[in-house]
């Protein structure tokens, strides 16, 4: 790795960690240089602003989140089973700590930000990056019946992330490992009562 590359990334593995503990407003790109251990105007010859700087930490972020192996509909497999693995692989993910420290480094510069709020939920992580291609292939199949897919992908995410990640998010009282465990297939068997197809 280039001197220079090298900077960069010591930059913005000290930005994280300084918006993490203290959040965004508090933190001066002169800490962000101390923790770094670069001199100020090599922070600024790499990010014009602050904003420009949080904007990189966010893309890093992502891209740390997006590495949720894909899963393809089996047509030889029943459906719950599969639905199962990809809730327990969402689950993983919206327990880690790079996920929610994603979040709460990002949660209230959003609010401030509309645009960046909008950017940032589009950009479809974990198990939304290939569940709705995986319920078309579960319909064309006829082992489900869903008029609108995408609204039945955020609802098959939105039911984990109430239970697993909101809690963790605000510091509430968060699941154990059993209670995870049933929260997972709750969620897999309030979304087949919904949308299996009977015989």
């Amino acid at each position: 790795m280039k001197l220079s590359d090298q900077k960069r990334l010591d930059i913005l593995q000290a930005a994280e960690q300084l918006f993490y503990q203290q959040g965004l407003e508090q933190t001066s790109m002169d800490q962000v240089a101390q923790l770094a251990n670069v001199s100020k105007r090599t922070v600024y010859n790499h990010f014009d602003t602050k904003d420009a700087l949080f904007q990189a930490i966010l893309d890093r972020m992502r891209e740390q989140l997006g590495s949720t192996a894909a899963v393809q509909f089996d047509a030889n497999q029943a459906i719950q089973p599969q639905l199962l693995h990809i809730a327990q692989q969402e689950a993983q993910l919206l327990i880690s700590d790079t996920f929610l420290r994603t979040a709460r480094v990002a949660f209230l510069h959003m609010l401030k930000q509309p645009e960046l709020a909008k950017r940032f939920s589009g950009s479809k992580v974990g198990c939304m990056s290939f569940l709705e291609t995986f319920l078309q292939q579960a319909v064309k199949a006829n082992a489900l019946k869903i008029d609108d897919i995408e609204l039945a992908a955020k609802q098959f995410v939105m039911q984990l992330k109430s239970f697993l990640f909101y809690p963790r998010l605000y510091g509430f009282d968060e699941p154990d490992a059993r209670q995870q465990q049933h929260i997972i297939e709750e969620t897999v068997s309030m979304f087949l009562a919904r949308y299996q197809v009977t015989a």
